[in-house]
């Protein structure tokens, strides 16, 4: 109970943890969760739960309080027969453990690590402040340590998602239940400098908040930079290899259609090569639209450089040069269906998905 409740209270350093470059592409698509941090428990655990936050009174009987312990000391008899599955899930409990599913798979596991140790490790510690302050007022220890506990399940009620976690619906939902949704690494690295979390790792040991300061900045820099690079190797690929393969291709297709008008005629001809020049047209267009995207990539990518401030720099980076990533990747996928295999100079995604 205590690790949901600290995923509870700790949600925003929890995303912070995993937030690269990379991971922003995997984060709500491709078999990776969601940004938005929640916990999957399985439908007998939530109904448990449930079950124990309805029945912990104030006041309880000796009888009472044995049932309910009871029900407790039974969970790991039956929790490998009783829980599913949630792939959508960010962190899920599967029977005997919780996963944290949610890191890049090129990630170093140690940032994670450490910020799940330390807020669990700091729930734990408020789970005994609170059960002996209850101690000292005269409540008994069990008593106290069930109303702990009941305190804990109705606290981080919020979190716990047994859906999709993928769809629109869950994005509305989770807005309503006051759950944070950064989506992109800059923004979801902000929770290094909140007050908040330095306060948690400055009380638990940790980090001390220059600590925390400098991770802020050195992550920032790395996101700055891995855009940086994809969109320089971005442009080059498109500029020198995809765009002369594209105009060879269309050299050859003009060559046919002045030939078949040659041979043909002008009216045999061109009702002969329509499909070629419809082919040229297409490719003219997705030519144009890969390097007049390219040359404004790289001029925002200018106006990026010459900001100080890191977060500012790594904001703008993500807002306006990471989107013309995509919007190349467009236009260099529709060419990659028109242009000859021969002259592609990649290998092409059926290739990539079939090739043996």
């Amino acid at each position: 109970m205590s690790t949901i409740a600290a995923v509870q209270a700790h949600a925003d350093v929890l995303r912070a943890s995993i937030a690269t470059a990379n991971n922003d592409h995997r984060l709500g698509a491709n078999e990776a969760p969601p940004a938005i941090i929640s916990v999957f428990i399985g439908e007998y655990l939530t109904g448990l739960l449930d079950e124990l936050e309805k029945n912990i009174k104030a006041s309880m009987s000796p009888a009472s309080k044995t049932e309910l312990k009871l029900d407790i000391g039974r969970i790991p008899q039956v929790l490998l027969d009783n829980t599913d599955r949630n792939r959508t899930s960010p962190v899920a409990f599967t029977g005997n453990k919780f996963e944290f599913r949610a890191v890049g798979s090129s990630a170093n596991c140690a940032g994670p690590m450490t910020v799940l140790n330390t807020i669990v490790a700091a729930e734990l510690r408020q789970f005994k402040k609170s059960a002996d302050a209850l101690i000292k007022k005269g409540v008994k220890k069990d008593e106290a340590i069930l109303r702990t506990i009941r305190d804990l399940i109705v606290r981080s009620k919020a979190i716990r998602f047994e859906g999709n976690g993928y769809g629109d619906a869950w994005k509305a939902e989770a807005k309503k239940r006051g759950l944070s949704n950064r989506t992109d690494t800059p923004r979801a690295l902000d929770a290094w400098s909140e007050k908040d979390t330095k306060q948690l790792f400055s009380d638990m040991g940790v980090l001390s908040a220059k600590e925390l300061e400098a991770r802020h900045e050195i992550e920032l820099h790395s996101y700055t930079l891995k855009v940086q690079i994809e969109s320089r190797v971005c442009a080059d690929m498109a500029v020198n290899h995809l765009l002369p393969a594209a105009v060879h291709y269309q050299n050859r297709l003009i060559v046919n259609v002045r030939g078949l008008r040659e041979v043909l005629g002008a009216k045999d001809g061109a009702k002969a090569s329509a499909t070629q020049l419809t082919l040229i047209t297409e490719i003219s267009s997705h030519i144009e639209r890969i390097k007049t995207l390219s040359d404004e990539m790289t001029e925002a990518r200018k106006k990026a450089n010459v900001i100080a401030d890191p977060r500012a720099k790594a904001i703008a980076y993500c807002d306006t040069v990471r989107p013309f990533l995509d919007q190349i990747r467009y236009h260099a996928n529709k060419l990659e269906l028109l242009v000859d295999d021969e002259l592609w100079p990649l290998p092409k995604m059926r290739e990539l998905l079939f090739t043996r």
